[in-house]
């Protein structure tokens, strides 16, 4: 049975990443957008990886545009944006596909592993997956989840850790 740690993605820098990386750490993986309603999520998500951080949580952001096209720009661009409005300073991937055949590897499996309401598609930008440190899928939250909302969560997986 695969886990997350089964995994490679690109980073906004062009580098391929094994996200076995993550072994033994509490992940939570969300798809972004910096130009939907929902992208003031990334300043409660940044607020999380601060949180959390040293206690072995990571944040991991995957771009994409598949929803509106609310995630137009580059690996450049994106990287920027986030930095410049929310200091983002947890992990973000190059732009990837969510749904449908092109999807990563990564977000099949993700939706495979825990369905919403569109059975296994992802409904919009801001989905949040939260990954045991054994790199398995304890929960999924809907796009409109604020990030503090999940904190009780994270508090309970870390301690499990």
């Amino acid at each position: 049975m695969p886990t997350l740690h089964d995994f490679t993605a690109t980073t906004l820098t062009g580098e391929e990443q094994s996200l076995d990386a993550w072994r033994g750490k509490v992940v939570l993986v969300v798809n972004t957008a910096s130009q939907c309603g929902l992208t003031p999520q990334f300043e409660g998500l940044e607020k999380l990886h601060q949180q959390y951080a040293d206690r072995g949580l990571a944040v991991l952001g995957f771009p994409c545009n598949q929803f509106a096209g609310q995630e137009p720009g580059d690996s450049e661009q994106i990287g920027d944006f986030c930095q410049r409005n929310y200091g983002v300073t947890f992990e973000m991937f190059e732009k990837v596909d969510v749904n449908g055949a092109d999807a990563h590897p990564l977000y099949a499996w993700l939706r495979s592993q825990k369905g919403g309401l569109l059975g296994n598609r992802i409904k919009w930008n801001f989905t949040k997956f939260l990954i045991a440190p054994d790199g398995t899928v304890i929960e999924r939250y809907a796009p409109t989840t604020k990030p503090e909302k999940i904190a009780g969560d994270i508090e309970k997986a870390l301690t499990k850790a």
